[in-house]
């Protein structure tokens, strides 16, 4: 068995062949890839009436394109040098990729909360696509690149000093790592700031399958029914009900049996479609509305297709064969506790989804609004995350030993989210180009 020391040794090698300053060297490849055909290209097999409000959403702003992009900025990342220092990738780990959500136990918990894109990769791909996102954000915000640039040093020095203070720590006590949101509330150093944390917080606990029933349904014909609200939530039809419910009954394989037991209590009462996120507009997304001891017991149901992730292009492929598999299989390894409902399975015409709870006290932070200070302190607690959710299945220690106790990677990193920053804003400028061009078509989000 090798040695910490050793394993250490293996990670300050790495350094000969992908210094740490290097990093902050980035310049758009000779053979770059037109960003717009990169992202089309990945439309191709989305539904096609619900693309205009992808392009729409994404030409709000830079930060919008960048939620977008992931399939851009993973052939920027793959056309430079890697640590090949593995961990299971996020593959999306922008600042709107990270939240509160519930434990099993019911407790609030702060960490990543998507893994469409997770495979297994070089672990600063992640921590690149972190600060990219923050320094992007902080410039919508109006914030010079000064301070762009110093909210992307949190994030990569936080990152790098959790994964410091991980390499140091026992295995147990690496995997039962976890981040209570009510204890960070104290770093917050604005005291107005911190009010609105603690509110957020309590508003994410009142999210519920319950609190969703009057907002999402309504009483038709005698019966309970999701909204019909097209187009971002539309009644699934009968067709693609009975379709829903059959995805339902597969889904239930993949539970454990302590789980499925639990599932069988409930039954199947309504389905519809609905439009989620950013990037992942045009992929199918079905939720399902089930009741247990009655009307007033609800819970509703994700079913998200899962499509091949963005870094497969760039990457081994991942052993499972399936992606809503590979979703599942990534979040149980990367998040500290995960949704009781997790779950995969195949739908119509072989297409993979995965399946989770759609409200399980789930709330993220609104980065619209954040202040200088609060989004540099909310930055290293993203930084914080993302190192625990690595150090779950990289090797910590060899990590910690190349990314070692000076500043040097932190900064390289600052150096790239600026550049890559500058990057996003000529994409988004391109996208809108060809938005009044009519080349694309774009909705106003609704």
């Amino acid at each position: 068995m090798t040695s910490p020391a050793d394993r250490a040794g293996i990670g300050r090698a790495v350094r000969k062949q992908v210094s740490r300053a290097s990093h902050g060297r980035w310049a758009p490849a000779a053979d770059r890839p037109d960003p717009l055909r990169v992202l089309q290209r990945q439309a191709a097999d989305r539904v096609v009436e619900l693309l205009p409000i992808r392009y729409g959403r994404m030409a709000v702003s830079p930060f919008t394109f960048l939620r977008g992009a992931a399939a851009v900025m993973a052939a920027d990342l793959a056309a430079v040098p890697n640590t090949g220092l593995t961990v299971q990738l996020c593959g999306d780990a922008h600042l709107m990729n990270f939240g509160v959500f519930a434990s099993p136990e019911r407790a609030l918990l702060f960490d990543l909360n998507d893994f469409d894109e997770t495979l297994a990769g070089p672990f600063e791909w992640d921590v690149k696509r972190l600060a990219a996102s923050v320094a992007v954000a902080a410039r919508d915000r109006g914030q010079g690149d000064g301070r762009a640039r110093r909210a992307a040093l949190t994030a990569a020095e936080a990152y790098r000093r959790t994964m410091l203070q991980l390499a140091e720590q026992g295995e147990l006590a690496v995997w039962y790592q976890r981040i209570d949101p009510y204890e960070v509330l104290p770093l917050i150093r604005e005291r107005k700031l911190r009010g609105r944390a603690e509110a957020n917080l309590e508003r994410a606990r009142r999210r519920t399958s319950l609190q969703a029933l009057d907002k999402l349904t309504e009483i038709r014909d005698g019966r309970r029914h999701i909204i019909d609200d097209p187009p971002l939530l539309e009644a699934a039809g009968r067709r693609a009900t009975q379709a829903v419910d059959k995805i339902f009954r597969k889904y239930r394989s993949t539970l454990p049996e302590e789980r499925r037991l639990l599932l069988d209590r409930y039954r199947f009462v309504d389905a519809a479609r609905k439009v989620v996120g950013v990037g992942s507009v045009g992929t199918r997304c079905y939720i399902a509305l089930l009741t247990g001891r009655d009307e007033q017991d609800p819970l509703f149901l994700q079913f998200k297709e899962a499509v091949p992730s963005v870094l497969e292009a760039h990457l081994p492929a991942d052993s499972h064969d399936h992606h809503g598999h590979r979703v599942v299989a990534g979040q149980r390894l990367m998040q500290a506790t995960g949704d009781i409902f997790l779950g995969w399975t195949t739908g119509p015409e072989g297409r993979h989804f995965y399946c989770r709870q759609l409200r399980d006290m789930k709330g993220s932070a609104v980065v619209e609004t954040m202040s200088p200070s609060a989004l540099r302190d909310y930055a290293g607690l993203c930084g914080v995350a993302l190192a625990r959710a690595h150090a779950r299945s990289g090797d910590r220690i060899a990590i910690a030993g190349y990314l070692g106790k000076g500043d040097t990677f932190d900064r390289a990193v600052a150096d790239f989210a600026l550049t890559y920053a500058d990057q996003t804003v000529s994409d988004h400028a391109a996208l809108t180009a060809a938005v009044s061009a009519g080349h694309i078509v774009a909705t106003p989000d609704v």
